[in-house]
């Protein structure tokens, strides 16, 4: 991977991990419930479930490369196109509504890593998304598997970084996200799009 279409890269995940989705609600509210640091085990729960999710995208997308080389230009057009349908369902979404109000009994950290990691795996949007956005920087010239950990490594580094700071800010947020919820979505939708339109087109 190229360092410009790894910064590429980079710049669009750390704009897409700040996007709303229930990896980062769960974040906020474990931050919130059950303090930072035990919200650590819902994080790392999370990044293990998003690399199981970029796996199974990212090799799905290598067998349809060994058949044709055409298929990577259909995927990155297809993926535009759902990334911007996605910006537009974002930007039409109403404010995020956490409750923080549940009891916050105490919880095992193999229980917060279950569901950090269930929460990415079993999101249908997830596999879609990632099989929408992964194409968009993969060069057939070079190897897919260190493509894999390279990207797997830095979208999940910038994943635990945001939601680390979420969980870190819950009680902060949350009355910021009551206030501009609706903006919010506006503005990660617009970026989703913008992404959706610029990716396809890059050389």
């Amino acid at each position: 991977m190229n360092p410009h279409t790894w910064l590429v890269y980079f710049l669009a995940a750390v704009g897409l991990s700040l996007s709303p989705g229930p990896n980062s609600l769960l974040a906020l509210t474990h931050g919130a419930l059950h303090g930072r640091r035990k919200t650590l085990f819902t994080i790392f729960g999370g990044a293990f479930g998003f690399v199981v999710v970029m796996a199974l995208s990212m090799f799905g997308i290598g067998a349809l490369l060994e058949t044709s080389l055409v298929w990577l230009t259909v995927l990155k057009w297809l993926g535009g196109a759902y990334l911007v349908w996605l910006g537009v369902q974002v930007w039409r979404a109403p404010p995020i509504d956490v409750d923080m109000t549940a009891s916050a009994a105490p919880r095992r950290g193999r229980s917060m890593f279950s569901q950090g990691a269930l929460s990415a795996m079993t999101n249908p949007k997830a596999i879609l998304f990632f099989a929408a956005f992964l194409p968009q920087f993969i060069d057939p010239a070079r190897n897919l598997f260190v493509q894999f950990v390279v990207m797997a490594g830095t979208f999940v580094l910038i994943e635990i970084g945001t939601e680390w700071l979420i969980a870190s800010l819950a009680h902060r947020i949350k009355p910021w996200l009551q206030r501009v919820g609706r903006r919010f979505n506006q503005v990660c939708g617009a970026l989703f799009a913008a992404i959706g339109v610029a990716l396809p087109l890059r050389g």
